[in-house]
């Protein structure tokens, strides 16, 4: 049997409103500090450790990576949060694809305008890497960008058609 697996971590780039959130969680904490140390609590060390705390641990949340497996025929994506916590996104058989193109492809741009919804699982920044497919997920015609490289394209090409794939050369 020919068994097929490739995968592949695209880190995704921190956002200005990802920064937001990190300056809103400081404030947060500083304004906690301060109002129970206002109120001369004996507990005001405490409450302020603990707002330190889930502060560092909602950050630990802004720190993204996307994991794509490859395996004969089925793509898996899944999101890791600080390098530590994982969690399955999406799960389809790509020969079920609709349609996978460059995102920045005029000739197919229409073709992807019936989406329903679209999921963004790549790095945030469109590259030459940065493809979309259009698929039916959840019951929602469902248009999801990834950033796929040459190994992993040339994998899924395997198994899609040349109707379906179309690669930017």
């Amino acid at each position: 049997m020919n068994d097929v697996f490739k995968e592949q971590i695209v880190k995704r780039h921190p956002t200005s409103k990802d920064t937001l959130k990190r300056v809103g969680l400081v404030l947060a904490v500083f304004a906690v500090m301060i109002i129970t140390f206002m109120l001369i609590t004996p507990f005001a060390p405490v409450v302020t450790l603990v707002a330190g705390f889930g502060a560092w641990f909602l950050m630990s949340y802004l720190r993204v990576e996307y994991e794509y497996a490859f395996t004969d025929g089925e793509l898996d994506i899944d999101v890791i949060y600080n390098r530590s916590r994982r969690k399955r996104l999406f799960s389809a058989k790509v020969k079920d694809f609709e349609i996978m193109a460059h995102v920045e492809d005029k000739m197919r741009m229409g073709e992807f305008q019936g989406a329903a919804e679209t999921l963004d699982y790549s790095s945030g920044v469109v590259s030459n890497d940065t493809y979309a497919f259009l698929t039916n997920y959840k019951g929602k015609r469902t248009k999801i960008i990834i950033e796929p490289n040459a190994v992993m394209l040339k994998a899924m090409a395997t198994v899609l058609t040349r109707r379906k794939l179309h690669v930017k050369p």
